[in-house]
């Protein structure tokens, strides 16, 4: 139980990190950030924190899924068949939901002027 809190926590911080050093690196001059107004700058942080929401989750469900049909094929590998056709429906749904995301948070980039 420890050993998963942390491992969210390393998460999270290098997320947080890579969010902090991504924002000096495309950081631009005064007056072409001017250009944008604080509808453009809420649709860009929106965006943003949805795609890294949706990949966290979609990681996390994916990683259990895979993980919880490998149990069930160790304990009984002769139903190893039986579980791996609903386990890639599985992944796949939730593949789709992130690339839903991804859509989604396109088409709120393409609002920004």
């Amino acid at each position: 139980m420890i050993v998963r809190r942390l491992k969210v926590l390393v998460g999270m911080l290098s997320g947080l990190a890579t969010m902090l050093i991504a924002s000096r690196a495309f950081a631009q001059a005064a007056e072409a950030a001017s250009a944008f107004n604080d509808r453009d700058k809420w649709i860009a942080i929106t965006a943003g924190f949805g795609i890294a929401i949706a990949a966290f989750g979609g990681a996390m469900g994916q990683g259990r899924t895979a993980s919880t049909a490998l149990d069930g094929i160790a304990r009984n590998p002769g139903a190893a068949p039986k579980l791996f056709t609903p386990m890639i429906l599985g992944l796949a749904l939730i593949e789709s939901l992130v690339i839903y995301s991804l859509i989604i948070s396109i088409l709120l980039l393409g609002k920004i002027h």
